[in-house]
Order: structure tokens, then C-alpha cells, then sequence
């Protein structure tokens, strides 16, 4: 069997500090709202504050890399013992999710922090939600996420911050 993970939004950093998430232009919303914690950039914005959710904001399905890491182990483990050729889609999320908002909040409390939010329009074609169906990960690999609460997926990020951000100046160096 032939098991090919996808997932939605992939955050957090390794507890050790070793890695964590670092992009040239940063485009993920936790590192971008970190950035606001930390006085590095002006503000976070929220794009649209009227959708179908329980506070307006989209939600979206956040899980933490090392659990990423563990279902993909889980996943080579299977296609290695497998004799079969049969290929397997399967969704590794939370099936839960969080707005935007609460993401923010968390960022805050997590912090110490506050910063300025600026809502905004909507951009074009953002579903309401967006979470990932686990259910086959449970049945095919055997796995639930053990670090995607949204608490120790925006403290292992906020630890990892200051080394993110040397990242990203050697990398703008080059």
C-alpha cells in the first residue's frame, strides 16, 4: 500500500529549537502574527470578518509538524511492510480548526503580547473553513495528532522565533 499524507496547514517547531518554520516572504498566519507580537512588523490582518463561523473569521485546520513527522513515519512503516500497490490519499489534520481570532488570542496569551489587529476585506475565493477529515489516518496508520492544540502549536512557534528570525536574515544575506 502506497500511503501519500496531505494536510492543510502544517505550523509549530520542534520543542528541541533545532527547526521550526522560516519562509522568504513569510505568508503563514501564526509566523505572521508572531511578527506582529514581537514588534516586527505593524500589524496582523484579519481578511473578512463575515463569514459563517462562530466569531466571523475563517477557520482552518492547524497541525503541528511532528505530528506531521509521525504520520509520514507511520506511512513509510506500512508502504515498506505492504506487497500490495493499492495508493491511499489520506488527510492528516485535527478535524477541528480555529479562527482566526482565535489563533490571535492565543498569540496574545501565549505572549504577553498585544498588537494591533486590522480587519479588512475578505479575499476573493477564501472558503469559510477549510479542516481535514482524520478519520482514515486513525484507520490506515494508526495515528492521532498529539502536539496540534492550538496552545502548544503557538508556544513551540513563539520558542522558535528569535532562531526563525536569524534564519531569515542569513537567508536575505545570500
Amino acid at each position: 500500500m502506497f500511503c501519500w499524507p496531505t494536510y492543510l496547514n502544517a505550523c509549530g517547531a520542534d520543542f528541541s529549537g533545532r527547526t521550526g518554520e522560516s519562509h522568504i516572504p513569510e505568508t503563514h498566519l501564526i509566523p505572521l502574527i508572531m511578527a506582529a507580537a514581537a514588534g516586527d512588523r505593524e500589524d496582523i490582518k484579519i481578511y473578512g470578518s463575515d463569514y459563517d463561523t462562530k466569531d466571523g473569521t475563517c477557520v482552518r485546520d492547524y497541525i503541528h509538524t511532528l505530528d506531521l513527522a509521525s504520520a509520514h513515519i507511520k506511512a513509510m512503516e506500512i508502504m515498506l511492510e505492504s506487497e500490495n500497490s493499492l495508493h491511499e490519499a489520506i488527510n492528516l489534520g485535527t478535524k477541528d480548526g480555529y479562527t482566526v481570532r482565535e489563533v490571535i488570542e492565543m498569540v496574545k496569551e501565549v505572549t504577553g503580547k498585544d498588537f494591533k489587529v486590522v480587519e479588512t476585506d475578505r479575499r476573493a475565493g477564501d472558503p469559510d473553513k477549510l479542516i481535514a477529515n482524520n478519520q482514515k489516518a486513525k484507520e490506515v496508520l494508526g495515528w492521532e495528532p498529539r502536539y496540534s492544540d492550538l496552545k502548544t502549536i503557538v508556544q513551540s512557534a513563539w520558542d522558535y522565533y528569535p532562531k526563525a528570525q536569524e534564519v531569515r536574515k542569513t537567508k536575505t544575506k545570500k
